[in-house]
C-alpha cells in the first residue's frame, strides 16, 4: 500500500494522491460504461470519436456547445433589435407603425429561434431572418446595417457549426 507521502514514480498506475486504494489493474471506465486506456487511442473527454484524420474539438458536448453559440447570436439580435427602435425614431428616422412592428416581429421570431436552436430547421430559420433584416433595410438604412452585422455574425456562426460538428 502506497501514502500520499510517496514519491509519484512509486505509485501505481490510477489516481494519484486521493488517498484511495490502488486500482485493480482494470482499466477505468467511463460514465457510459465502456473501458479504454491512453494507448488505444481513445480519449475520455469524447473528442476522440470523429474520423481519422480530424482533430478533436476539446469539447465535452459539442452539439451543446455548437446549439449554445447559434442561441447566444440570435437572443442579442433580438435585444439590438428592440433596443435599436428608440434611437432611431430619436435620431431623424421616419419609423412608421409598421416598420415598428416589423422590427418587433423579428425580434421576437430571433428570440423564438434562440429557444428552437435544438431542431435542425431552426438554423435554416435563422439563416432566413438574417436575409428579412436586410430587406427591411427599405424600411430604414440602419436596420440594413444591422442586417449587414449580425449577417456576418451568423455566417461565422455557421461556419464555428459546420467546422465543430461536420
Amino acid at each position: 500500500m502506497t501514502t500520499p507521502t510517496d514519491p509519484p514514480e512509486d505509485r501505481p498506475p490510477g489516481r494519484a494522491g486521493d488517498g484511495e486504494e490502488p486500482s485493480s489493474g482494470e482499466p477505468e471506465r467511463d460514465e457510459a460504461g465502456s473501458s479504454g486506456t491512453a494507448s488505444e487511442g481513445a480519449t475520455r473527454d469524447g473528442g476522440g470519436g470523429g474520423p481519422p484524420g480530424t482533430k478533436p474539438s476539446g469539447l465535452r458536448n459539442p452539439v451543446a456547445a455548437v446549439r449554445g453559440l447559434g442561441a447566444a447570436a440570435l437572443a442579442i439580435e433580438a435585444l439590438v433589435l428592440l433596443l435599436a427602435i428608440q434611437p432611431i425614431r430619436v435620431l431623424g428616422g421616419a419609423l412608421s407603425g409598421w416598420a415598428v412592428a416589423a422590427v418587433v416581429g423579428l425580434a421576437v421570431l430571433a428570440a423564438v429561434l434562440a429557444g428552437l436552436t435544438r431542431r435542425e430547421w431552426a438554423w435554416h430559420a435563422g439563416t432566413v431572418l438574417q436575409g428579412l433584416l436586410l430587406v427591411s433595410g427599405l424600411l430604414h438604412w440602419s436596420l440594413f446595417a444591422l442586417g449587414v452585422i449580425f449577417g456576418l455574425v451568423w455566417i461565422y456562426v455557421l461556419h464555428v457549426r459546420r467546422a465543430i460538428l461536420g
